[in-house]
């Protein structure tokens, strides 16, 4: 299916820019039934919502020749909740419409209001902004609102979620009554469908959620990891990814700084994106994202949102999204305009059934898999690096004269080391994960033959987790992390591998430290889990112990939680 508008600036603006077929909410809003009625349109972020509605209000703003018409005041009033938002919708009109004459101007905070002024007094046909600095132009009477034609709320959900329902109607009140209202939301709900039952007539319902359901342009990855691994996976996933341009999604600022610090002590060219930062250190970090002088963008929900970044490929969930909404709208960032992207989820272990239900709730048909290992990210590395010195070049001013020198120094054997040397120098280290949930792998570990297996009494119901288990054997059993392997951590117990030479003095060092008041008991077991299990009768996760009726413990293996009701 190819572009069917009637008007033809903006079908050879479509061309230029590679548009070959509309996106299906593209091609909703250009159906006969659409053309001059108000619009409730469901769309996912990334589905082409703003050329949709820079579509759908054309016969409002120009003539049957495709020209701009002739007014001194607006007609058509974008409104978008937040500044790169905003600014992007802006850019995309601007492209879309620069063959007509139409003007774009573009008011949002946290730029220059007397400059907006300006190109407000000057004519705009198209005006873009956040509700808070429209409203402000709006009352000051910078902004005539007086012959607008059409109003877009982009994003409405997300306004009224943010705050700026006051704004909206105060904006939507100064606009004529016979203008349209084409209203684009992620979500429909209850404060939405009142807002499109007050200020439209009449409205023709679009969804194209469950078409574009998922995009089809991204690979959902899962991988489930031990909760204190899930920084170092961040580091796996991206060296193994090595993406032009990746995004991190975490839940709060603080988790932003902290990842951020980390990242760029580790060596990579990374940003941060949060509420903390101002408007000028945002367009900053934007900037040298789109220059390539940063690759890595850690970012909360609330700070991404209107990010459009060329080249986005990666996405990585640092913390699980709250629902499958917000899935959407962070995977969304990258798999745009056909281009394929991947978004991953590092899912703690405790929480993967949640994921599980949120994944079926999305309808997105995500891969479990393990994160990249160190000899897995080193392969890659060798690959990438024999691809790119392979590959032909075209030699610049003095590059022979250097390489004949070189040449007559050192053999060739000697330049190409030194050539991998300097590449793996630029490249931060992968980490060594801890071992999860999962099953011991076949076969003993290096370092590990005639290891030994011993219990701890706490499981995941009592809230056990490798972070606090390993700091407790370390002390417990006077040992270091490398001499403790896999750990399988069941509903009521932990089994875990000490390595062979130092079983025996762990098992001695754990007997004159136990505490009679802690609860925490730790004993050998005979042979491997497998075989524990067997002799146990089956019954994988039971209580283990003398009493089996003991209190469970709180994460931090403390007093108990409370006594056991007598059934």
């Amino acid at each position: 299916m190819t572009f069917q508008t009637p008007f033809a600036l903006l079908g050879a603006a479509l061309a230029a820019r590679g548009y070959a077929a509309p996106t299906s909410v593209q091609a909703a809003v250009l159906e006969e039934e659409a053309l001059g009625r108000d619009l409730v349109v469901s769309a996912q972020t990334g589905s082409g919502k703003t050329v949709a509605f820079g579509l759908a209000m054309a016969p409002e703003l120009l003539e049957a020749d495709g020209r701009a018409l002739s007014s001194s005041a607006p007609l058509a009033l974008v409104i978008a909740p937040t500044r790169e938002l905003a600014l992007q919708v802006s850019r995309e009109l601007a492209w879309l419409y620069e063959g007509t004459g139409a003007r774009v101007a573009t008011c949002v905070g946290g730029m220059d209001p007397s400059r907006e002024r300006r190109a407000l007094a000057h004519g705009a046909h198209i005006v873009v902004g956040t509700p808070g600095r429209l409203r402000d132009h709006l009352e000051r009477g910078a902004l005539d609102l007086g012959s607008l034609a059409v109003a877009v709320l982009d994003e409405a959900d997300e306004m009224l979620d943010m705050g700026f329902r006051e704004d909206l109607e105060e904006l939507l009140d100064a606009t004529p009554e016979g203008r349209r209202t084409l209203l684009f939301s992620a979500t429909m709900p209850k404060p939405i469908v009142a807002l499109a039952r007050r200020y439209q007539r009449d409205a023709l319902r679009i969804s194209t959620v469950d078409a574009d359901r998922g995009h089809g342009d991204i690979a959902y990855q899962a991988m489930a990891i031990a909760p204190a691994d899930i920084e170092n996976a961040v580091v796996n996933v991206l060296r193994f990814h090595e993406a032009e341009t990746a995004i991190l999604f975490c839940a709060t600022r603080d988790n932003v700084r902290h990842l951020h610090a980390s990242l760029t002590e580790r060596g990579f060219a990374v940003v941060a994106l949060s509420g903390e930062h101002s408007q000028n250190e945002r367009n900053h970090a934007l900037q040298a994202l789109r220059d390539r002088r940063a690759r890595v963008c850690v970012a909360t929900d609330v700070a991404a949102r209107g990010i459009d970044l060329p080249g986005l490929s990666l996405v990585i969930h640092v913390e699980v999204p709250r629902d499958a909404e917000t899935l959407q709208h962070r995977s969304g960032r990258t798999g745009r305009a056909g281009k394929k992207g991947t978004a991953i989820l590092l899912v703690p272990y405790p929480r993967r059934r949640r994921v599980e239900m949120m994944l079926r709730n999305a309808r997105v048909p995500a891969e479990w898999r393990s994160p990249p290992s160190a000899e897995e990210i080193r392969a890659a590395d060798a690959d990438r690096l024999l691809s790119a010195l392979l590959a032909p070049v075209e030699p610049g001013e003095g590059d022979r004269e250097i390489a004949s020198r070189l040449m007559a120094e050192r053999s060739a054997e000697e330049i190409a080391l030194a050539l991998v040397q300097a590449h793996r120098s630029r490249l931060p280290q992968p980490e060594e994960l801890l071992a999860s949930d999962a099953p011991p792998p076949q076969g003993p570990r290096p370092g590990f033959e005639g290891s030994a297996w011993f219990r701890l009494n706490v499981g995941r119901r009592q809230n056990a987790d490798p972070r606090w288990i390993l700091p407790l054997l370390c002390r417990r059993g006077h040992i270091t992390r490398r001499e403790i392997g896999a750990i399988r951590i069941t509903a009521n117990e932990s089994l875990f591998e000490v390595a062979g030479p130092a079983a025996a003095r762990f098992l001695d060092a754990v007997r004159r430290t136990a505490e009679e008041d802690d609860g925490v008991e730790i004993v050998a077991v005979e042979g491997s889990p497998r075989m524990e299990a067997k002799r146990q009768g089956g019954h994988r996760g039971a209580p283990r112990g003398n009493d089996r009726n003991a209190q469970p413990r709180d994460r931090k293996f403390g007093r108990p939680k409370g006594p056991r009701r007598e059934r």
